[in-house]
């Protein structure tokens, strides 16, 4: 801090910090602007109980908490609305969602969905098969789906992952093995949900993540890798559903790891 030992007052007043307000009574219930001594706003606003920051101008950098080593542990994107924390700088909002089927009998040539949330099989459904008409064996899943005619109830509940926030997708990992040689594709896929009069039916479908190039597995390997993201964006009430194609009826076990943040 420079020194005013020996300084007129003139020559450092516009380095002073003060709150701004008329009266001479300090800090108060009212959250004021801080200024410095030639009246121009700085990031900082305060009171008896808050500590404010707003910049003049959105910045990348708005607040920053470093170590001792100058590394930052906490930053405030007010550019981006993005808060980061941590030595590797993540996103707060970061969160994992995983999908998966296990010792599956596909449909070869379909288009399968993966259990997005926790089931328990009871005694009469040791396995859940897919009707092969639901979403269908074209080069990407259908983007509607009528469930009373072309799909299982049940099978909805199990796979539909219902969105309550806006989130972005940071990556889509797979993880993948085999009874044969096989080769799988991959799709992620959002879709507008029915809640009011046909409900559970699905449409607007649209493909977020894929692997249409498919990948080669077989009984003696585990193959992971990720997907191509082609819109990360995903609005809340959304259904996301993920899915995997096998071009046999070999036995499959499949898992998504879907990394994302909220928006």
């Amino acid at each position: 801090m420079p020194t005013k030992t020996g300084k007129t007052y003139a020559s450092f007043y516009k380095n002073d910090l003060a709150v701004n307000q008329s009266s001479n009574t300090g800090v108060d219930a009212t959250t004021r602007v801080i200024h410095d001594g030639a009246g121009q706003s700085t990031s900082i606003s305060l009171s008896d109980d808050v500590l404010q920051v707003q910049p003049v101008n959105d910045d990348g950098n708005t607040l920053l908490v470093k170590n001792q080593g100058g590394s930052n542990i906490l930053s405030v994107d007010t550019s981006n609305s993005l808060v980061t924390a941590g030595a590797s700088q993540v996103n707060v909002l970061t969160m994992v969602k995983e999908m998966g089927l296990y010792d599956f009998s596909p449909t070869a040539g379909y288009h399968n969905p993966l259990i997005a949330n926790n089931m328990m099989f009871s005694s009469s459904g040791s396995s859940i098969l897919e009707n092969q008409s639901m979403f269908g064996n074209s080069g990407d899943p259908a983007s509607t789906l009528d469930l009373s005619a072309d799909g299982t109830p049940k099978i909805a509940v199990a796979c539909y992952w219902y969105l309550e926030n806006n989130i972005t997708l940071d990556s889509v990992r797979y993880m993948a093995s085999t009874d044969g040689a096989d080769t799988l594709i991959f799709h992620l896929e959002s879709y507008d949900l029915d809640v009011s009069s046909n409900h559970g039916d699905l449409s607007g479908g649209v493909t977020h993540a894929n692997l249409n190039s498919g990948i080669a597995v077989t009984t003696t390997n585990l193959r992971t890798g990720t997907l191509a993201l082609n819109e990360a964006d995903i609005d809340a009430s959304k259904v996301v559903i993920g899915f995997v194609e096998s071009d046999s009826i070999n036995d499959l076990t499949v898992s998504f790891n879907i990394k994302y943040h909220i928006r």
